[in-house]
């Protein structure tokens, strides 16, 4: 396994960190965690070299609001005998958050969840423009600073799905010791993207990376055209291993999260990351990976560039982010991770049912996209049955 110094902290963390969104489960059920597997899992990781597991409020629950079971597990997992041996993170449920009190109030039951007295690595979970707005209100930077000082929590950072400028205002507003962003070879541009990356590293904020697969967008039903592309290649990858390999190149990237599902994602991952060496892609490497992205882009089905002047929605819904869980379908011809999408922007009421057609933001759109006729298709996709 190799590591890198994470920021400002000092600390060595693995290049692969275990992400505890996506065990096992049985049944289809995400509260029902198949733990024995996952507990193979985890244990082979972490003697592997693994040494970051990151975990959250509601990962394995029904909903975002509700706590779910993977801190449980986690905390489960290691007491027997793994806790110093790892770093260990976990998120405040940002969206939860309601009065002041609800800080220390969470962070207290995920210290007991996790059976632990301090977290290593302790983020404001899915920051973006309406849980900023409330957190910082709520004064929840104070919070922080007592969290840090009685030791419930090490370092303190933040998760964020939102535009980059909103990024480098939250970035510039405290001293953060790392951040984690959503960051592959399709999403250089996407939310913080390259530019946030590099905004944190002449800081020497930490970075931590999510979504490296795209949801296994960019490993899961390769289209014939991009799986030629890496054939083209006389180094034999898959498609994971390109696309962490990617990651891994660029030196700001200090610990990419996997959320793995199965022993045989673990065991592939352990070996790709141990040739994840900084700047070890050749030029022609580079160039494989920009035609495959190149390809993918070819199947853009909305022109949407995501200037959001057709916003805000009289009723509510979140154009951008509805019109681009279609390219996502079209892109990756894959269902899964654009359905799970759409249920979230169900859940914060910003979906595209709100839609009553008045036109209003067509009027406002600089690339005359028919918006209302894809928010329909939006609902007749991801509605249907």
């Amino acid at each position: 396994m190799l590591y890198r110094t994470f920021g400002k902290t000092g600390q060595k963390v693995s290049i692969l960190g275990f992400g505890c969104m996506r065990l096992p489960i049985i049944g289809g059920n995400p509260e029902r965690i198949n733990e024995p597997l996952a507990t193979e899992m985890l244990h082979y990781a972490i003697e592997h070299g693994v040494n970051y597991i990151d975990t959250a409020y509601p990962y394995h629950g029904l909903d975002a609001t509700q706590g779910g079971r993977s801190e449980i597990f986690v905390g489960n997992v290691l007491k027997e005998g793994y806790r110093d041996q790892v770093y260990l993170s976990t998120k405040l449920p940002s969206w939860n958050i309601e009065k002041k009190e609800d800080f220390n109030y969470y962070l207290d039951m995920q210290l007991k969840r996790l059976q632990t007295d301090s977290i290593d690595f302790y983020l404001l979970h899915g920051l973006g423009n309406n849980t900023w707005s409330n957190l910082k209100e709520l004064e929840v930077l104070e919070f922080l600073d007592s969290a840090l000082e009685d030791g419930r929590i090490k370092y303190a950072g933040f998760s964020y799905h939102d535009e980059v400028e909103l990024f480098k205002e939250i970035v510039d507003s405290y001293n953060w010791s790392f951040a984690l962003i959503q960051y592959n070879y399709m999403d250089e541009n996407f939310q913080a993207g390259k530019d946030g990356l590099d905004y944190i590293a002449s800081r020497d904020i930490g970075a931590a990376i999510m979504e490296p697969l795209r949801g296994g967008c960019l490993t899961n039903n390769i289209p014939p055209d991009v799986q030629a592309i890496w054939d083209k290649s006389t180094v034999k990858r898959s498609p994971t291993e390109w696309a962490l390999r990617f990651l891994w190149d660029q030196g700001e990237v200090n610990v990419v999260l996997s959320g793995m599902s199965k022993m045989e994602q673990v065991v592939e991952n352990i070996r790709i990351a141990d040739e994840g060496k900084a700047n070890s892609l050749t030029s022609e490497d580079i160039n494989l990976i920009q035609e495959a992205k190149d390809t993918y882009t070819e199947r853009i089905h909305v022109s949407c560039t995501r200037c959001n002047y057709c916003m805000p929605c009289p009723n509510g819904v979140d154009i951008p982010a509805n019109l681009n869980l279609l390219n996502d379908l079209y892109i990756y011809q894959n269902m899964e991770k654009p359905s799970g999408s759409y249920r979230f922007l169900k859940a914060k009421d910003v979906d595209a049912s709100a839609c009553d057609d008045c036109s209003e933001c067509e009027k406002k759109c600089t690339q005359d996209i028919p918006i209302r006729k894809y928010l329909k298709e939006v609902v007749e996709t991801f509605e249907k049955g």
